[in-house]
């Protein structure tokens, strides 16, 4: 769904993953035959000033002990005693926060598996930010988006991981890459070693990317969360319900669980959950569905770029797993669609330009 961006991989992490496919060519990302030299990125959301600056407020040591403590809730909630199953994650570490994260992945008080386990979140975390740009760069053959997306995944982490040498090189590099697009947008930067862009297109290009935790594994951790639910409502002697309009029961809010997790409940494909649940899912997926749209919606109608509303809809479908779009109801018919208009679009841009106009005076013929 709509990107949040809060995420980032640590190259020291990210390299170990990209280790095979360190020397992979990634000429075939591009491609020659577009002619869009935009640079819409995909819509985000990012934290707020406010949230922030909360997270901003606590002081390391704090972190490190938030990080135990949720992780060990984490554990015990799934009957577990190892974040990691097979060298794979095999707990949502999710709900754990970027300075979390970056604590539990950096300081020797996690054991190796566990801070193993932190890596392998950040880079999932990294890759799902970049996702839906990567696909639109794919698209427009542009990559401005794409290094902007990563600059913005950088710029909101903690003090703590910008102070780190890790850090400072991936962002000189992301730097370094913007910088090569103002000359030639279409032509992939070579910003070294350090690029955690070029480094996640050479895994993507080599089938390598994290692979998300199985969706019957989702499943079974949001009934456990939706059990606890209905435990705490009936502790408080209060009835648990999905209709939030109750004055009597204690309202489920679905909206807070994510999209991966609505969509476990939604498809049921292990059969855990009641016919109610599985509306209620329902109903919670398709309103962060329509918010996604009606941000990319917006989003496009402040850019003087007449495709932008098409790129935001990839942009979104590549970002979201299989099991998501299928939930969701977005068929590779809707991915067409949106593609099949961003090509016309962009067709008709340019046989406007050729004749003389602009993109500006071809949104004015369009009324917008």
């Amino acid at each position: 769904m709509v990107a949040v961006s809060t995420a980032y991989s640590a190259n020291t992490y990210y390299s170990a993953a990209a280790s095979q496919t360190a020397n992979a060519k990634i000429a075939g990302t591009t491609n020659p035959a577009a002619t869009a030299t935009t640079d819409a990125a995909a819509t985000s959301v990012t934290l707020s000033d406010a949230a922030k600056a909360a997270l901003a407020a606590k002081d390391f040591a704090t972190v490190l002990a938030e990080a135990r403590a949720k992780l060990n809730a984490l554990l015990t909630e799934a009957g577990r005693t190892n974040p990691l199953e097979k060298d794979k994650l095999a707990l949502d570490l999710s709900s754990l926060d970027p300075r979390e994260l970056y604590a539990m992945a950096s300081d020797d008080s996690f054991t190796a598996d566990e801070q193993t386990a932190a890596g392998l979140e950040m880079q999932r975390q990294l890759e799902a930010a970049l996702a839906g740009p990567a696909a639109v760069a794919k698209v427009t053959g542009n990559y401005q988006g794409l290094y902007k997306a990563a600059a913005e995944y950088l710029d909101s982490l903690g003090a703590e991981e910008k102070a780190a040498p890790d850090w400072i090189a991936a962002r000189a590099a992301v730097t370094e890459g913007l910088k090569q697009l103002q000359a030639d947008p279409k032509k992939l930067p070579d910003a070294g070693e350090d690029d955690p862009v070029a480094i996640y297109l050479a895994l993507l290009k080599a089938g390598e990317t994290t692979t998300p935790r199985p969706i019957t594994d989702v499943a079974t951790s949001a009934r456990s969360t939706l059990d606890a639910l209905y435990a705490d409502a009936t502790a408080s002697g209060k009835a648990p319900t999905f209709n939030k309009n109750t004055s009597v029961g204690t309202y489920i809010d679905l909206s807070k669980f994510d999209s991966r997790m609505l969509s476990s409940i939604v498809l049921d494909t292990s059969g855990q959950f009641t016919p109610e649940e599985t509306r209620a899912a329902d109903q919670a997926l398709r309103a962060k569905s329509g918010a996604a749209l009606v941000a990319g919606f917006q989003n496009a109608a402040k850019s003087s770029d007449p495709t932008a509303f098409s790129q935001n809809i990839i942009s979104i479908y590549a970002s979201m797993s299989p099991e998501e779009r299928q939930a969701a109801g977005w068929s590779e018919d809707f991915y067409e669609a949106a593609l099949g208009s961003y090509q016309s679009t962009s067709q008709l841009v340019k046989m406007f330009a050729d004749a003389g106009g602009s993109s500006t005076s071809f949104l004015g013929l369009l009324g917008q």
